[in-house]
């Protein structure tokens, strides 16, 4: 993994994004990143008198314009234009996103979730879209409409992997990451029960481990000895994503690592897992 040297922030204005500013620039400070700020105008949002008394291309002239005015002053204070290019574009938000994230090599989203929509219809957000669409890392938050999530602080970050085949880049990811930002991350790892029923267990070392959570360390050390990391192991027994979910809220960590598919297609990248952990995680999720 190259470092992270260049963030890409889409804003549209609203109270999340403002909420999201003081995130983001603690985010670029900790990994020595520089951060571009991208909006997209919606130029399907024409009325039909605009369209009835004024040429098209008029009318889109003038909604980039007013885009552009209110893109370079949005945020100027945090993010000055001199040091922090704006990026304006205009067609399907989500689409542009990624392909502003391509085409300008960028090595790292941060975009804020906006409540009550993004919760209850992920599936049709543009954030979800950019997570499914999007060829590099997604950190994604999940608060109210004006508060942001805590500050990247102590610097601790967890790592969820299942032990598949994109384990160990997601790992090497983690590791790599956490190097750049001088922090520590731990790994957690969830072994479905196989009675649902039972109540979910996080790592008790006093009972007796099952015969695939003894399977999952013994993975899950082989890994750390190839990539050369240390990292604290949990393992959580249980439904896999409730097991995952609680042992992400019993956790103090400042962000939530997860696994997309390296692979887009008809499939995209996003499993119904990796959806309820960004929709559903205390604390940001850096989807890789």
């Amino acid at each position: 993994m190259a470092p992270i040297a260049k963030i890409l922030f889409p804003v549209d204005f609203s109270q999340s994004c403002v909420a999201m500013a003081a995130y983001v620039k603690r985010a670029a400070t900790l990994l020595g990143a520089s951060v571009s700020l991208v909006h997209v105008v919606d130029l399907a949002a024409y009325n039909a008198l605009q369209l009835s008394l004024r040429p098209i291309s008029e009318v889109t002239e003038e909604q980039m314009g007013i885009g552009r005015e209110r893109l370079n002053s949005f945020l100027a204070g945090d993010f000055p234009v001199a040091l922090c290019p704006r990026i304006l574009t205009s067609g399907d938000a989500a689409t542009e996103i990624a392909r502003v994230a391509k085409e300008g090599g960028i090595d790292l989203i941060i975009m804020p979730t906006h409540a009550g929509v993004f919760r209850q219809m992920l599936l049709g957000s543009t954030t979800a879209k950019v997570l499914n669409d999007a060829d590099c890392p997604v950190m994604t938050s999940r608060h109210a409409q004006t508060i942001a999530p805590r500050p990247l602080e102590h610097r601790e970050w967890l790592c969820a992997i299942g032990l598949g085949e994109n384990s160990e880049r997601v790992l090497r990811y983690a590791s790599q990451a956490m190097a750049q930002a001088h922090g520590r991350f731990s790994i957690i790892h969830a072994v479905q029960s196989g009675d649902p029923d039972l109540p979910i267990g996080l790592d008790l070392r006093e009972r007796a481990q099952s015969g695939a959570e003894l399977e999952a360390r013994r993975r899950i050390d082989e890994l750390q000895r190839t990539l050369g990391t240390d990292a604290p192991v949990r393992i959580a027994v249980g439904r896999v994503k409730g097991a995952l979910l609680e042992a992400a809220q019993q956790s103090d960590a400042d962000v939530l690592i997860i696994g997309r598919s390296p692979r887009s297609g008809a499939h995209g990248r996003m499993r119904d897992l990796t959806y309820a952990m960004v929709r559903d995680s205390p604390y940001p999720v850096l989807s890789v």
